[in-house]
């Protein structure tokens, strides 16, 4: 009886334990169901700082896939990216949308850009916070939220601890840099001053503020809390003291300049207060890092021109190798640009060019670095000297399509060019070059827009990473009209990125030398402005500018060369030298003028094509390595063989030119030949030597009437003929519309 008993009451035990272990059980599944099923969905252009929570499961819509949404980093992002983007970017989801699991971790001091799965996330120095993206589902023991706690653009108010300066404002300038756009979240945001850091007495006391926290949103692409000054709480301390709790305030030096660029006014304000009465037109005071001394520098290797625009002595002082934006005591609120300077009233006569900036306002540059390029622009119209007499400039502004900003004829002095500058907005769009130099070639350098005639045209082309079209042929068609075009390229693509240029060397294939003179490549936006005194050096070197020697420099010319027996051996090297004495005078390259060279008599060799030889030296030695040949005159043969074996191969719409040298009749006909070249753009210039016939070569040549024929006695005097061909050439070529 009692172990019935005990058994019965056992069973009942069992039975009540595993229906509230069932129970447990079927609610923590309907927990996870709740959890799997009832998923928050972002937009977008959400950014993981937007998100207050620190870890959550979201659900992104299709369409996220855009340039607009911007990603920095790779792997580890930025909070300030867009979430739904960077889990494109990573591969958890595609353009079509899905769930993402994001968890928050602390910030990175670097973020590398690159390209993933159609999406190209770019480079940021430091952030305060990033996050990581993975699969949406959800980890074991972690509860998510069915409803996101975004932070308000209106200022969410929170007590916040100050923090140091110099992480405040390395943290402004990281968001400042990373925002590209966004221009309406930006409106309810809290601006921040940063405070102006504390000064030294000249006896080596410094007074310093006591923080006292305020008011700040908590809105991650806001500054961070300000310190706020109180004055009646000041005291006392040692300079080491100061440098050990202001590790930052080393890096700030006294400018000798009553000029300063707008963000360091509170900066220079404070070093005036350090020098005190005491310091001496030769000495500067420098406080030393994490030391209690003071040393003497010299003021004078400090002190600049007073021609120098006064901010361009702040920024040499001031950007340092190694030394970025971030470390410089920019305020991300303040404005970049200092105020116009005043031109040099005469100009500078002996930069005598018409120039043309094509300025990138694609998306992919951002707002920040829009700024920069806006405000090198400005110190290279200073550094020009602009006045009607010198160098005048003009700005195209590209992006999808290219419009001019202004033209030459609009401003004639640097004050009023940098006014304009000032002023510019962001087009967006891509970063089309190939389309803006066809514009400029074909609207911009027009009489009516102030091009003088008399002076180079130039174009500066502004590039941030790479086009998004091709260049090739629209540089040729402008550098065969004369244009010299100089390429800046700032931040070029990474080696990850490579394979989606459309144009790897599109820089080579664009200037009008490959030879380093026209091209510049920066590496950072932020060092842009070392390259100002560069630049301007090189588009006022009128004799370097061989593109404005327009007919020097973008032919493809082929000579056809009779080498019968009644030449002879000695007089055929006499006509290999005239062949390079012409030569030697064109600007030879694969971008420039290229030559190509037949030998004929009663049978026709290509000695060399157009694309054979790229440098004037190999072209120079090739023609030198022609052996002689001997035979018959078939001079109507060679120049049929010329048109198929050399000009066919000749780039479209670029100028043909064939020269011709014989020293008798022809065998064969001549003239169906020389029409069917002419009607093929081949532009023909005879040279009869001896025993040539006169009719024969105003057959063969374009338009006599133009001297496209020449006749020389003997064949020692063929070099007197050199500078009349090249002059009638160019003559020629110059009286020609421009395409």
């Amino acid at each position: 009886m009692k172990v019935t008993v005990i058994a019965t009451f056992f069973g009942v035990f069992l039975l009540c334990t595993y229906a509230a272990k069932e129970a447990t059980r079927k609610t923590k599944k309907a927990k996870l169901y709740f959890v799997l099923t009832d998923v928050p969905q972002i937009d977008c252009d959400v950014k993981a700082g937007k998100i207050i929570n620190p870890e959550f499961i979201a659900k992104c819509p299709p369409g996220c896939q855009d340039v607009k949404y911007r990603v920095y980093g790779t792997d580890i992002y930025a909070s300030f990216s867009s979430v739904c983007n960077a889990a494109i970017h990573s591969g958890i989801i595609d353009n079509t949308g899905g769930k993402i699991l994001v968890q928050k971790v602390a910030g990175h001091s670097a973020y590398r850009g690159s390209f993933s799965n159609g999406v190209r996330s770019l480079s940021l120095p430091r952030w305060r916070e990033s996050f990581l993206v993975s699969e949406g589902k959800p980890r074991k023991g972690v509860t998510y939220p069915s409803t996101l706690e975004y932070s308000s653009s209106k200022s969410t108010i929170v007590k916040s601890e100050p923090k140091k300066p110099e992480q405040d404002l390395k943290a402004t300038k990281s968001a400042d840099t990373a925002n590209a756009s966004e221009k309406a979240s930006e409106q309810g945001d809290t601006i921040h001053k940063e405070q102006t850091p504390p000064v030294p007495t000249p006896a080596t006391q410094m007074a310093t503020t006591t923080p006292t926290p305020t008011t700040t949103t908590t809105d991650p692409s806001t500054t961070m809390p300000k310190p706020t000054t109180t004055a009646a709480t000041t005291r006392t301390t040692t300079l080491a003291a100061a440098a050990k709790t202001r590790p930052g305030l080393h890096r700030f030096r006294n400018i000798g300049s009553s000029n300063v660029h707008p963000a360091y006014s509170s900066v220079v304000a404070a070093a005036s207060t350090f020098r005190g009465t005491s310091t001496s037109a030769s000495n500067r005071n420098t406080l030393q890092p994490n030391t209690g001394l003071q040393r003497q520098e010299p003021v004078a290797a400090f002190r600049r021109a007073a021609a120098s625009p006064a901010h361009l002595a702040v920024e040499t002082d001031l950007w340092k190798p190694g030394l970025s934006l971030f470390d410089t005591g920019f305020s991300s609120k303040e404005k970049l640009n200092p105020k116009p300077l005043e031109s040099i009233s005469q100009g500078n006569p002996n930069c005598k060019v018409d120039l043309s900036f094509l300025m990138d306002g694609s998306w992919s540059i951002g707002k920040r670095r829009f700024q920069l390029q806006k405000q090198f622009l400005g110190n290279v119209a200073q550094a020009l000297g602009i006045s009607s007499a010198g160098p005048l400039m003009g700005i195209v502004q590209y992006g999808d399509d290219p419009s001019t900003e202004f033209n030459l004829k609009t401003y004639v002095n640097s004050k009023d060019v940098r006014n304009a500058i000032e002023k510019i907005a962001q087009k967006g769009g891509l970063s089309n070059v190939g389309k803006a130099l066809s514009f400029v070639n074909k609207n911009f350098f027009l009489d009516a827009n102030g091009n003088r005639g008399g002076a180079p045209n130039v174009v500066v082309v502004m590039v941030d990473g790479w086009p998004t079209d091709r260049v090739e042929e629209a540089s040729r068609l402008a550098r065969e009209s004369g244009i010299n075009i100089f390429f800046v390229t700032i931040e070029a693509a990474a080696e990850s990125e490579k394979q989606n240029v459309i144009e790897p060397n599109f820089v080579d294939k664009a200037v009008c030398r490959t030879n380093g003179f026209y091209s510049i490549n920066v590496p950072s936006w932020f060092s842009l402005h070392k390259v100002v005194q560069p630049l301007v050096k090189r588009v006022c070197d009128t004799d370097r500018l061989v593109c404005s020697k327009t007919c020097l420099n973008s032919a493809d010319i082929g000579f056809v060369i009779d080498g019968s027996s009644s030449v002879g051996t000695s007089n055929f090297r006499t006509v290999l030298q005239f062949v390079a004495n012409i030569s030697k005078e064109f600007e030879i390259s694969d971008t420039d003028t290229r030559i190509g060279a037949v030998q004929y008599t009663y049978e026709q060799r290509l000695e060399f094509s157009f694309d054979k030889y790229s440098t004037k030296q190999d072209v120079l030695s090739a023609i030198k390595r022609i052996s002689y040949w001997s035979g018959g005159t078939s001079t109507g043969a060679a120049i049929s063989y010329a048109s198929e074996q050399l000009f066919s191969k000749s780039k479209p719409n670029k100028r043909k030119i064939m020269i011709l040298i014989t020293d008798g009749r022809s065998y064969d006909d001549v003239r169906v030949p020389a029409m069917a070249a002419h009607q093929n753009g081949v532009i023909a210039y005879s040279v009869g030597v001896a025993w040539a016939a006169q009719d024969e070569l105003e057959a063969i040549a374009t338009d006599p009437d133009k001297e496209h024929a020449f006749f020389v006695d003997e064949f020692d005097n063929l070099y007197r003929f050199v500078n009349q061909l090249i002059q009638n050439i160019c003559t020629e070529f110059n009286s020609q519309p421009r395409n």
